[in-house]
């Protein structure tokens, strides 16, 4: 699997046919990553974002499945 840089901001974050988020800023390694306004709150729970009220909710490393020159691709299930 690629590291995550910070040529990997602005990529869209997909999980499985659904576009979870953009990545706002990448520090240390760790994607950063803005919601998409209309997730609704049953996948944020799911991908493990539970306070709304924050802006940008770190990936872990683990959830990733690939990084293309596009997006970034995280597992299909929780």
């Amino acid at each position: 699997m690629s590291r995550i840089t910070e040529s990997d901001e602005g990529k869209s974050v997909v999980r499985g046919d659904t576009t979870v988020g953009i990545v706002a800023t990448v520090e240390h390694g760790t994607a950063y990553v803005e919601p998409d306004p209309g997730l609704t709150d049953k996948v944020m729970s799911q991908l493990g974002w539970k306070d709304i009220d924050e802006e940008t909710f770190p990936l872990q490393e683990q959830e990733i499945v690939d990084v293309t020159d596009d997006e970034i691709k995280l597992q299909t299930s929780p």
